[in-house]
């Protein structure tokens, strides 16, 4: 579904709470996913800052609720592989579905992907039966310790006696039966599932509507295989080639005088990126991209506009337009 660049929903957000602002503009009566977003950030004093948001604005915020969204109370497991577990408050306030239509607004206007979600979330939500979790993914240590203790078990009566001591964790899960030390890791994955996914059963229900914004779980099911890494922990690294690549330079007339100065201050940039990427200096690539564009990532949408490198003759240090994706090096 495209976004209606004539109109615009309007958030007002104070860096030192973003959630709270991010909630209050999805929330307001006026706002629809197909506008525009407008974001006016607020300082710390409550002045607001000068400037328009022309793509600038919108894309930090949005950098900055993915990086708040992976840690709200909805969610829990592995940084890099979170699930949806019940949570009675954020049912109520419906955040379950809140979250949802904020990762698919996120994704559409061009923010960063999550990258978070668990491989088996993603899967069970669009219907696909693979799964695979261990006990490190369970973050209640008592949960934890029974599993570990039932694939250690080294024959089947001491198997039995562990699940009779804790007979009402796995009454509960549905799996409460006599079982073979042969069949105890098939067992544990029974009750992994139970536990990450068939329990959460309506929370996920409702974080699938929300994901349904601007037609985006209707492209995850039909290309699944394209956007679920979207969603999903990646470990592919920013480099400085990425950047370097991307950030295309506006040169002057080739035998110019300034080409001559344009053309040593890239060779300047591109090993400044090397040794960001090398970590010899104090700043990440990341941090590089952040700088310029209010994305520490590359967006599953393509950077719009374009980044760019633009020459500076009366500045001694560089300078960013994050609306613009520019880059000012002297």
């Amino acid at each position: 579904m495209g976004i209606d660049h004539k109109k615009v929903s309007r958030f007002n957000i104070c860096r030192t709470d973003v959630w709270d602002g991010a909630v209050r503009g999805f929330q307001r009566s006026t706002y629809s996913d197909k506008n525009d977003m407008f974001i006016k950030f607020n300082d710390d004093a409550g002045w607001l800052e000068e400037g328009l948001d022309t793509g600038g604005p919108r894309r930090e915020f949005l950098t900055l609720l993915m990086a708040i969204l992976r840690n709200r109370p909805i969610f829990d497991g592995p940084p890099e592989s979170r699930y949806i577990v019940c949570n009675s408050r954020a049912a109520r306030e419906d955040e379950y579905f809140l979250a949802g239509k904020m990762i698919a607004v996120c994704i559409v206007h061009g923010g960063p992907a999550p990258h978070f979600l668990s491989k088996n979330l993603v899967n069970y939500m669009i219907g696909n039966p693979s799964f695979s979790a261990t006990v490190e993914d369970v973050k209640d240590e008592e949960i934890g310790k029974v599993l570990k203790q039932v694939l250690e078990a080294d024959s089947d009566e001491s198997l039995l006696n562990v699940i009779l001591q804790n007979s009402g964790m796995f009454q509960t899960a549905g799996c409460f039966r006599g079982v073979k030390a042969s069949e105890k890791k098939a067992f544990v994955e029974e009750y992994l599932r139970w536990y990450i996914l068939d329990r959460n059963h309506s929370a996920i229900q409702r974080f699938k509507d929300g994901l349904a914004s601007l037609g985006f779980f209707a492209a995850l099911q039909q290309h699944s295989s394209v956007l679920s890494p979207v969603l999903c922990f990646s470990a592919k690294a920013l480099t400085a080639s990425d950047l370097e690549t991307m950030f295309q330079p506006d040169l002057s007339p080739v035998g110019s005088n300034r080409r001559q100065k344009e053309g040593k201050t890239i060779v300047f940039w591109a090993d400044y990126l090397l040794d960001c990427e090398e970590k010899t200096t104090a700043v990440s690539l990341e941090e590089v991209l952040m700088f310029a564009t209010g994305l520490t990532t590359i967006p599953p949408a393509g950077m719009m506009p374009s980044p760019h490198l633009e020459f500076l003759s009366d500045s001694p240090f560089p300078i960013a337009n994050t609306c613009a994706n520019t880059n000012f090096w002297k």
